[in-house]
């Protein structure tokens, strides 16, 4: 199954019996789905099944959908009512004298849901029917070009994503090799700092600064880090192949690939592993940045 992105831009025009009918969608980041319509005054009947149609399309993302419409080369004409202007003006004229606000414009007046209205007898019953019938039809291929812009940017994704998992394992590997972790080379560095230690002060007991030595050794070993790295690569990598709407998964796992490394970095005890948890560290960034554009 493809992946897809969050971000994406459609249009699709039609045209029902001279009028013609455009859609703009916009799609960018979001936690859940979120849809905001932007309908033609008169039109506001069409916003159930505009939203039934995102819905059924989509799981995640702030999508925008803009419907205009026009007739013989014109927007459409809407109506001003004129008794609902000049209590909204006069509204603000009091708002303005009592509270100090900012004097009212007549573009946002006009703005405000209400003042400009479609005639509704323009229609009749059957024909609005059709209208509706055709509009729906436009915001399916606007809704059908957006999938596909998802899934483009989306397959995009997928060969990124794969490529800094692919560094992600090599860094563990690399961890996993470094001479740092030898048990010759812990010993040594171990039996230097002990040999300081008594050096520094003689009275110190040297049989219990090797067992503590022993337990920083072993609190300090990043073989379960190493482990569940591993884990969490052939994780993603699952579900980078799998597709659909894994962007969550993906972002727990990003969140725990930092754990890892964070930790990684912590119980580091040789500047070479510092510099590879470091490095991984900037990885893991650079994953999770990316994974936040998923579905």
């Amino acid at each position: 199954m493809a992946l897809q992105s969050m971000t994406g831009f459609a249009r699709a025009a039609g045209e029902h019996d001279g009028t013609a009918i455009a859609w703009e969608l916009r799609s960018v980041n979001g936690k859940g789905l979120e849809v905001r319509l932007r309908l033609p005054s008169g039109h506001d009947r069409l916003e159930p099944s505009v939203r039934q149609q995102v819905q059924r399309r989509f799981t995640r993302g702030n999508l925008q959908a803009t419907l205009s419409m026009s007739t013989g080369g014109r927007l459409v004409q809407p109506v001003v009512n004129d008794a609902f202007l000049k209590d909204l003006a006069g509204l603000a004229k009091r708002l303005e004298d009592q509270y100090g606000c900012q004097p009212a414009t007549a573009d946002g007046l006009l703005a405000l849901r209400g003042v400009l209205e479609v005639p509704e007898d323009a229609l009749g019953e059957e024909e609005r029917a059709l209208l509706d019938a055709d509009v729906l039809a436009v915001l399916g291929r606007a809704l059908d070009a957006l999938e596909a812009a998802r899934k483009e940017e989306g397959e995009a994704l997928r060969a990124l994503l794969a490529g800094q998992l692919d560094a992600i394992a090599a860094l563990a590997s690399r961890a996993e090799a470094d001479p740092a972790r030898e048990p010759a080379a812990i010993r040594a560095r171990l039996a230097e700092q002990v040999k300081l230690l008594i050096d520094a002060a003689p009275s110190l007991d040297e049989a219990r600064l090797n067992q503590e030595a022993a337990f920083l050794a072993t609190k300090a070993d990043i073989r379960e880090e190493l482990d569940r790295l591993g884990t969490h690569v052939a994780s993603s990598r699952a579900l980078l192949a799998e597709g659909g709407p894994v962007g969550r998964r993906l972002d727990f796992l990003a969140q725990e690939f930092n754990r890892e490394s964070n930790t990684l970095c912590s119980k580091s005890n040789a500047a070479s592993l510092t510099a590879i948890g470091l490095e991984l560290k900037a990885v893991v960034d650079q994953f999770r940045e990316q994974v936040q554009n998923l579905e």
